[in-house]
C-alpha cells in the first residue's frame, strides 16, 4: 500500500513538471515616446507614446520645416543607428525616450565690395566690404566732388538697377565688387578759331585771345561751360544741362542757338554751327549757301565738325557723311569705314582709324592730305590748308602749309589735347598749360600764361 501511494505521488510530481515546461511565455514590451523641439515634427512613428515588442526595430523620419534644418536626435539614442540622420531606426530594448531637434537655417551670405575713382566717394554703403543676407536689396548713392560727375558703376553690375545713376540700388544674389566712377564735370580744352583762341578751364569757366572786332572774346562771364569752339567771328559754347551760348558776329545767324538743348557736342565752322543731340541727331544754324547746314536728315551720329564751308558727321557705325562745298574732293569720304574720329579744315577732311592711321581727303594744295605714313595717333584736328595730329605718347605732328608756322609743332611733349586754328595751331599741355604756334596777328598766340587746370 506504501508502495501505491509513492508511485502514485511521483506520477503527480512527473505531470506537474511535464505542464510546468509546455506553459506559453508572455511576450515583454516597451514604450517609445517621441517629441520634437521647434522647427520640425516626427512624422514616423509620430509623436507621443508608442508600445512595441522586446526587439522591434522603429524607424524614426523627422520632417523640419521651411527654414529649418534637422539636427539630431537626443535623449535615450543608445540604439538610435544614426543619432544625427533625419531617416534612421532606433531597436526597443528597453522604454525609451527620444526627441527630434532642429535649428534655422543660417541664411545665405554675400559680400560687396565698394570701391571708388577719384573725384567722388560712395555715401551708402560707404566703400569697403559689406555682408549682406542673400536676396537683400541694398542702396548705392554716390556722390561727386565739386567740379566733378558721376559717370557710371563698373565691376560686377548685373545686378545694379541703373548702371548710369549715382542713386539706384543692387540685389545680393552673389558677392559682388564694384566702383563708383567720376571725371571733371568740366575737363579743360583749347579750340581754335579762325582769328582767335578759346580755352575752357576746370572750373567750367572760359577765355579767349586774338581778334576781337565783333566781340567773339568776350566770354569772361561764361559758366558751367563743358565745350568751345571757335569760328571766324563767333565763339560757342555748351552748358552742362546741354543748352548753349554764343557770342560774336551774327551776320549770317550763326549765334541762333537758343532754345537748343539736349546738346552733347559742338563745333564751329567758319559763319556757321554745329550741334550733336544726344538722340543722334544734328542741328546747324548759319551761313547755308553751300548746303553745309543741310543736316537735318542725319541720324545715328556721334560725332559732328565744322570746315570752312562744309560739315561732315562721324555715324556709330564708323562711316562718314558730308555736306557743303563739294569741290577739291573733300566731301568725298563716303567709302571711308571704322572711323573712330574726324576733323574739317578749311577745305578738307580727315578721319582717324582705330590702329591709328589716318586719311584725308580734299585739297592737297600744301599736302595738308598728306597723312598717310601717321601712326599712333589718337586725335586729329585740320587747318586752313594743313593738318595735325597728336600721338599716344603726347608728341605732335603736322604736315600742310607753314607760311606762318603752324606747324611747328617738334619738340612739343605731354600735349592731351590739339587744336587747329585758322593759320594757327594750340595745345593743352598734362599739366594744364597752353602752347600755342602758327601767325599771331591780334595775339592769338598769347597763350603761354594760361593755366587751365
Amino acid at each position: 500500500m506504501r508502495r501505491i501511494i509513492l508511485v502514485a505521488i511521483g506520477y503527480l510530481l512527473l505531470v506537474g513538471l511535464t505542464l510546468s515546461g509546455c506553459a506559453t511565455e508572455v511576450a515583454r514590451e516597451f514604450v517609445l515616446t517621441v517629441s520634437s523641439a521647434i522647427g520640425g515634427s516626427v512624422t514616423a512613428p509620430g509623436q507621443g507614446a508608442f508600445s512595441y515588442d522586446a526587439g522591434t526595430v522603429v524607424a524614426l523620419e523627422a520632417d523640419a520645416q521651411a527654414g529649418y534644418q534637422f539636427v539630431e536626435w537626443t535623449g535615450d539614442v543608445e540604439t538610435v543607428a544614426d543619432a544625427n540622420a533625419a531617416s534612421t531606426t532606433i531597436t526597443m530594448n528597453e522604454d525609451f525616450e527620444i526627441r527630434a531637434s532642429f535649428e534655422e537655417i543660417p541664411p545665405i551670405q554675400h559680400n560687396l565690395t565698394t570701391s571708388s575713382t577719384a573725384g567722388g566717394s560712395i555715401t551708402t554703403p560707404g566703400e569697403g566690404t559689406y555682408t549682406y543676407d542673400e536676396g537683400t536689396v541694398v542702396d548705392l548713392v554716390a556722390e561727386a566732388e565739386e567740379g566733378y560727375k558721376f559717370v557710371t558703376w563698373t565691376g560686377d553690375v548685373g545686378a545694379i538697377d541703373d548702371i548710369d545713376a549715382a542713386d539706384t540700388v543692387i540685389t545680393m544674389s552673389d558677392s559682388y565688387a564694384i566702383t563708383a566712377n567720376f571725371e571733371r564735370k568740366y575737363t579743360p580744352m583749347v579750340a581754335g578759331g579762325v582769328w582767335h583762341t578759346v580755352g575752357l578751364k576746370s572750373d567750367g569757366t572760359a577765355l579767349a585771345v586774338g581778334a576781337n572786332a565783333k566781340g567773339q572774346c568776350e566770354v569772361g562771364d561764361w559758366t558751367d561751360i563743358v565745350q568751345v569752339a571757335g569760328g571766324q567771328l563767333h565763339t560757342v559754347g555748351l552748358r552742362s544741362d546741354g543748352t548753349m551760348v554764343a557770342i560774336g558776329g551774327n551776320d549770317y545767324g550763326q549765334l541762333d542757338v537758343d532754345g537748343w538743348t539736349d546738346i552733347i557736342q559742338i563745333d564751329a565752322g567758319k559763319h556757321h554751327t554745329v550741334a550733336l543731340k544726344s538722340d543722334g541727331t544734328v542741328v546747324a544754324t548759319g551761313w547755308n549757301d553751300y548746303g553745309q547746314c543741310a543736316v537735318g536728315g542725319w541720324t545715328d551720329i556721334v560725332q559732328v565738325v565744322a570746315g570752312f564751308y562744309h560739315t561732315v558727321g562721324l555715324k556709330s557705325d564708323g562711316t562718314v557723311v558730308a555736306v557743303g562745298v563739294g569741290t577739291d574732293r573733300r566731301l568725298e569720304v563716303g567709302e571711308w569705314t571704322g572711323i573712330i574720329k574726324v576733323a574739317a579744315g578749311a577745305h578738307h577732311t580727315v578721319g582717324l582709324r582705330p590702329d591709328g592711321t589716318v586719311v584725308a581727303v580734299g585739297r592737297n594744295a600744301h599736302g595738308e592730305c598728306g597723312v598717310n605714313d601717321w601712326t599712333d595717333i589718337v586725335q586729329v584736328s585740320a587747318g586752313c590748308g594743313f593738318t595735325v595730329g597728336l600721338k599716344a605718347d603726347g608728341t605732335v605732328v603736322a604736315v600742310g602749309d607753314n607760311q606762318y608756322g603752324a606747324c611747328d609743332t617738334t619738340g612739343w611733349t605731354d600735349v592731351v589735347q590739339v587744336s587747329a586754328g585758322g593759320w594757327h595751331t594750340v595745345a593743352l599741355k598734362y599739366d594744364g598749360s597752353v602752347v600755342a604756334v602758327g601767325t599771331n596777328n591780334a595775339g592769338r598766340c598769347d597763350v603761354g600764361d594760361w593755366m587751365l587746370t
